[in-house]
Parts: structure tokens; C-alpha cells; sequence
């Protein structure tokens, strides 16, 4: 996963920090989608990462304890975000290369939406932050993990879940579980922009739930930018079969049924959000193998 050295990263589209807040979470529950509310999203989010809702709710699943105001994400290792200039900082930089893939995404995107005509893409900001962070759809802690909020267009990521992807989760990790987690994210912001979200609402919870469906045609868009990164510019060749097994593997490990077994012993379909580990691994595979946005319909059919 080398990128172009030359090329140029735009760092504009990733901000550091965010408004800080002191208890409370998302308001009602839920995140505004489009005209209505899912009450039910911070359960969702509980349900993938394996935490308890009511800490959500509440403000709790912060490590800091007490107040959790936000502030810039931390990486000693990291430049700062302004000298994100070049590709060779991305190979370098963890939060330069969050820069170059989502860079990537959205000429992805662009150009995808400009070659089917009709809407245009609107670019979507990635905030990192470390702690809590308040957004459009209310507050949340980082226990929520990566977050797409409809009502401000900004994909939210504490680079700490990256850790917690290999510790907590069981994935290898590496790079490329990185991009796809950010792909997935920026699939919700496609959804958003064509009113696919809303389809989700009433109906979130269960194997063939719409909030299902929503959750696997944004593992397809990732496994379509991914097919197509190399077109955008920023990658010096095709990523390699290590590289999609990573992604492969990240799905899996934010399957449903292998959070479920990990945190009740158990395995409830009826309970799913997101899909099974088999699911989110077939949903990202159909993209990369097709490449083709329209065969990421998760709402045809069987799933």
C-alpha cells in the first residue's frame, strides 16, 4: 500500500479535534438521518464494538473518567497535519496517510458520481479525536469507535480504535485495515447524498434488517474504492492480496456473530446491526471483485 510519492495530498479535507463535552451522549439515543432520528444507533454502535449502550447514553466508555473534553488526536509519531504535502508523508505518517486515503476516497467518489451524472459528490471531512467529541448528531465518547454523522458530513475516527482492532477485535490490523474501516465510512456519506440512508429508519435491527443492509452496501463501496484506487492518482500500483486480506480480516472481526460469541457466549441473529463476519466479508469482496457501485445493491434480495 505505497503511495505515488509526488502526488499531492489536500490535508484540508482531515481535521484534528472537536468540540469537548462533559457527560451526556448522543441526544435521544440516536443520530439524525436525513428528516428523522434512529433512536437506536447508539445501540447499534454498542452492539459492534461490544460495549455496554447505556455507558453511551450515559458518557461513559471513556478511559478518562470524569469530564472528556475533546482534543487532538495524538501520535508522537505523527507530522502534523499541515505537512501532510506529498505522498512520501503518507508512507511515512499515520495521520498522513489517513490524509491520502481519504483523498483518495473522495476522487474516487467524484469522479464516480460525475460519470453517472445526475447528483454531484460533496466532499466529507474526517475529524480525528482522542477522548469524546461533540459532532451534528450529538456527543459521543470514543467508545463509539469510527462514526459517520449525516447531519454535519464528517466522518469521525479516534486513532486509537486501530489498536483496538487488534487487541479487542482479534484482527491482524496493518494499513489497509485502516483504509477499509475509512472506506466503510465514507460509504455511509454516499448513502447520505442519495438518500439510501433513510431506508434504515424503523427497521434496525435483525439479519435482514435494513440497518444490515445499509451497513453491508458500505462494505461493498469500500471493497469499489478499493478496486479503483490505484485510477485515482494516489497509489503507485493495485494493492496486493496481503493488502485486501487485511481488509478481509478487519470485516471479519466486526462481524456481528463474532462480537455476539465474544461478549454474550452466544449468537442472536435477531440482535444483528452490521452483519456477520461471512456477510461483511462476502459485501466487501463483491465490491473489489466488480469495482462497479451497482453491484452493491445489499437491498435486492437475500444478503
Amino acid at each position: 500500500m505505497d503511495f505515488r510519492d509526488d502526488v499531492d495530498l489536500d490535508a484540508s479535507q482531515v481535521e484534528e479535534g472537536g468540540g469537548g463535552f462533559s457527560g451526556g451522549g448522543f441526544p435521544g439515543g440516536g443520530l439524525a438521518i436525513g428528516g428523522g432520528v434512529v433512536g437506536v444507533v447508539a445501540l447499534v454502535v454498542a452492539l459492534v464494538l461490544g460495549v455496554n449502550p447505556a455507558d453511551l447514553l450515559s458518557g461513559g466508555g471513556s478511559s478518562s473518567g470524569g469530564s472528556t473534553g475533546a482534543r487532538p488526536a495524538s501520535d508522537p509519531t505523527s507530522r502534523d497535519l499541515s505537512e501532510c504535502k506529498k505522498g512520501s508523508d503518507a508512507d511515512q505518517s499515520e495521520k498522513c496517510r489517513v490524509v491520502g486515503v481519504v483523498n483518495s476516497v473522495q476522487k474516487y467518489w467524484r469522479d464516480a458520481f460525475a460519470e453517472r451524472g445526475g447528483q454531484s459528490y460533496r466532499n466529507a471531512r474526517t475529524v480525528l479525536f482522542t477522548n469524546a467529541v461533540s459532532t451534528g448528531c450529538g456527543q459521543a465518547s470514543s467508545a463509539v469507535g469510527p462514526f459517520y454523522c449525516p447531519a454535519d458530513s464528517r466522518v469521525y475516527l479516534d486513532l486509537g480504535f486501530f489498536k483496538e482492532l487488534e487487541s479487542e477485535f482479534g484482527a491482524k490490523g496493518g494499513p489497509f485495515a485502516q483504509a477499509y474501516v475509512i472506506g466503510h465510512e465514507y460509504g455511509h456519506h454516499v448513502q447520505n447524498i442519495l438518500g439510501t440512508n433513510r431506508r434504515a429508519a424503523g427497521d434496525s435491527q435483525g439479519a435482514g434488517s435494513a440497518s444490515v443492509r445499509l451497513e453491508l452496501q458500505a462494505d461493498c463501496y469500500a471493497g469499489v474504492w478499493a478496486k479503483n484506487a490505484v485510477d485515482t492518482g494516489f497509489y503507485e500500483s493495485p494493492f496486493t492480496k496481503a493488502d485486501i486480506q487485511e481488509a478481509l480480516d478487519a470485516a471479519a472481526a466486526v462481524g456481528d456473530d463474532r462480537i455476539q460469541e465474544r461478549s454474550r457466549g452466544r449468537v442472536d441473529p435477531e440482535g444483528w446491526t452490521h452483519g456477520s463476519s461471512q456477510q461483511r466479508v462476502k459485501w466487501f469482496t463483491t465490491g473489489y471483485t466488480t469495482g462497479s457501485p451497482a453491484r452493491c445493491d445489499t437491498f435486492s434480495g437475500a444478503v
